[in-house]
């Protein structure tokens, strides 16, 4: 369970940074299934839960996996980390005892050409507004600014406001404009969880590394929260994790 403190930290600046939460054999095990989901994916492109990175022509590179959508769909073994014991115990700090998780997504940043959306709130994707929605990503290795590292704007979750998001040529995603100079890049070990309010204003830098940056990204909110674009029940990327 989160302590007052921290939960007080997260209202304010609307995120919270839990370093190295995952380690040793644990992290291993879940790393080796986002490996071999990584392999599996360089052959999947057409398919619907698998998007490859684009080329200066927005054209489908070849083996870049960019992105699984609804990977909890496609890999149950990445559902257990979403109703892993430890992480919804801090998680039912801010959501309550019933928790969802849904818009499940992998992203393994492969080394080079491994992008991700800029600064966006992930309310905009949802349709709503809702301070109830506690976004969710979980880094397998270390993160900094040179293999794209998570980037926040701490407080922005405090208005609710929904702002502009546009698309770009050659990008997937949706994303608006901030200032830079109140972002902060969350460097971190691997294993490392990051809770934030689905209203918080945040991004990623793309991969000019040789090196991969697994993470996973998913959204818990209360049982009983109703989402008209993925209601419970019946969108097939909603899972009940804890809690009737």
């Amino acid at each position: 369970m989160l302590n007052s403190r921290q939960i007080d930290r997260y209202r304010d600046e609307g995120y919270l940074v839990l370093e190295s939460f995952f380690c040793g054999d644990k992290l291993a095990r879940q790393k080796a299934v986002l490996d071999e989901l990584t392999e599996r994916g360089r052959s999947m492109e057409g398919t619907r839960h698998f998007t490859f990175e684009l080329d200066a022509k927005g054209e489908a590179i070849p083996r870049m996996l960019h992105k699984v959508q609804g990977v909890c769909v496609v890999e149950p073994r990445v559902l257990d980390i979403a109703a892993d014991d430890d992480l919804l115990d801090v998680v039912e700090s801010l959501v309550g005892p019933s928790i969802d998780v849904f818009g499940t997504k992998f992203f393994p940043k492969l080394p080079r050409l491994g992008t991700s959306t800029q600064w966006h709130q992930d309310n905009h994707y949802f349709g709503t507004n809702t301070d109830g929605i506690v976004s969710c990503g979980i880094y397998y290795e270390a993160a900094d600014r040179d293999n794209g590292c998570l980037r926040v704007v701490p407080g922005s979750h405090r208005d609710q406001v929904l702002v502009e998001h546009a698309s770009a040529p050659n990008r997937h995603g949706r994303w608006t404009e901030v200032d830079e100079s109140e972002a902060v890049d969350v460097v971190c070990p691997g294993g490392t969880v990051v809770l934030f309010s689905a209203n918080l204003l945040h991004g990623a830098l793309d991969n000019h590394s040789d090196r991969t940056r697994y993470s996973t990204a998913w959204h818990y909110l209360p049982g009983d929260l109703d989402l008209e674009k993925f209601p419970r029940g019946s969108y097939e990327d909603r899972f009940v994790v804890r809690g009737a």
